[in-house]
């Protein structure tokens, strides 16, 4: 992980700009970071990531509605990947015209001139909450085996899987991660295409916002990217990496805390914060170049949560199948499953693509359900994805595992 090289103030002050009738000369130029992601024009926020913190809201509900096998179907399900026939609690994200699957594989960096991937990986979601619906709702009471859904022991508990193993609520989830969270963080706010789009350079330079806002659109867009990482409603904006292990959040959120509690990883979190920060405030100066090293800190951030949390699943799997708990060692893989799937929306500053590339992870994920899937997959075949995926990184399986 790269280290921030630039001096933090952290007071506890507001961070000010000018407004566009005031443009920003070079000496006005002072860069300071506040101590908050707290950033205001003429008195009020210019800080906007409400769609983000939508999806995120419909992602935990549609989640929850994953487990419900009295009411949920395969079609009340889908409504609320697409956003359609009012299928929320909420009538704020019913209303909203943003949904989860518009986001899903829709960055501007890996999508704009893909859409037959973009679709297929939509696809792809639209096909777990298939497998929910339609094999493992019908065998709720039913014993699952190899080739067959249903449900299997795990603890004190029982989890829910189709004929391979595969927890397809775990996959979904966790693929989100990648798909939504982090393709859209990385590969799209985050990207100077989006960010210096048309005239975003010029009017950031000389702070005009847009109309009937308080934020110039790069001030924005910024503030989306942020917003897939800390926009759940019950985070705090002040101290997020105070509720690390508190929040409802269920997506990446939630793991960054779960990889910053790993010794090997301490501090990637508060480093990912500083770095939102700092970028947010370069933006106000108009210093793009630190604006873009913070952008490779969190990218770089970003990917490595989601490849030590693919590797620490797959090798929690490994020791549980070993010690003959199908249950929680099916668990453990459906949740691995995901976050390999996620890899593909990983970005290496170095080299403009993913860390893994889609071919690698489709090859990963068919050795994984080859032949019975989890029921027969093999030691060495977890441990040979593992270092696989470490080797792209510069960590090592061990310390992923841990």
């Amino acid at each position: 992980m790269k280290k921030l090289l630039i001096t933090l103030f952290l007071g506890g002050f507001a961070f000010t700009s000018c407004t566009s009738d005031d443009p920003v000369t070079p000496e006005e130029n002072q860069l300071e970071v506040p101590a908050q992601y707290s950033f205001e024009r003429d008195g009020a926020s210019t800080v906007s990531y409400t769609g983000q913190t939508q999806r995120l809201s419909m992602v935990k509900e549609l989640f929850s509605e994953f487990h419900d096998f009295d009411n949920a179907t395969q079609s009340s399900l889908s409504d609320m990947f697409s956003n359609e026939n009012n299928p929320f609690s909420e009538a704020e994200l019913n209303e909203t015209s943003k949904s989860i699957k518009s986001k899903v594989a829709a960055s501007k960096l890996y999508f704009s001139t893909n859409t037959v991937a973009s679709n297929e990986i939509k696809a792809d979601f639209e096909e777990f909450i298939n497998i929910q619906a339609n094999e493992v709702f019908p065998n709720e009471n039913e014993l699952a085996a190899p080739g067959k859904a249903g449900q299997i022991a795990a603890g004190s508990s029982e989890r829910y899987i189709d004929g391979k193993g595969l927890e397809a609520d775990q996959a979904f989830a966790k693929g989100l991660i990648g798909a939504l969270v982090a393709d859209q963080m990385l590969n799209n706010y985050l990207s100077t295409e989006v960010l210096e789009e048309g005239d975003n350079l010029s009017n950031n330079d000389e702070a005009i916002v847009e109309e009937g806002k308080n934020y110039t659109t790069m001030e924005h867009k910024w503030d989306e990217a942020y917003g897939y990482l800390y926009g759940d409603s019950s985070i705090p904006s002040d101290d997020p990496n105070s509720v690390l292990n508190e929040s409802n959040d269920i997506l990446l959120f939630k793991y960054m805390g779960s990889v910053d509690n790993d010794s090997d990883f301490e501090g990637i979190a508060e480093e990912t914060f500083e770095a939102f920060k700092t970028g947010r405030a370069a933006i106000v100066a108009g210093d793009y170049d630190l604006r873009d090293e913070q952008i490779a800190i969190i990218r770089e951030n970003i990917s490595t949560v989601i490849a030590v949390r693919a590797i620490y699943y797959l090798q929690a799997g490994k020791n549980q199948l070993a010690d003959g708990q199908n249950g929680v060692a099916f668990h453990s893989l459906s949740e691995g499953y995901g976050f390999i799937y996620s890899l593909m929306f990983t970005h290496n500053s170095n080299t403009g693509s993913p860390y893994v590339s889609a071919e690698n992870v489709e090859n990963y994920l068919e050795q994984l359900m080859a032949g019975d899937g989890f029921w027969d997959v093999s030691p060495e075949t977890l441990d040979a994805i593992s270092e696989d995926i470490a080797s792209a990184f510069d960590f090592s399986v061990q310390q992923a595992a841990e």
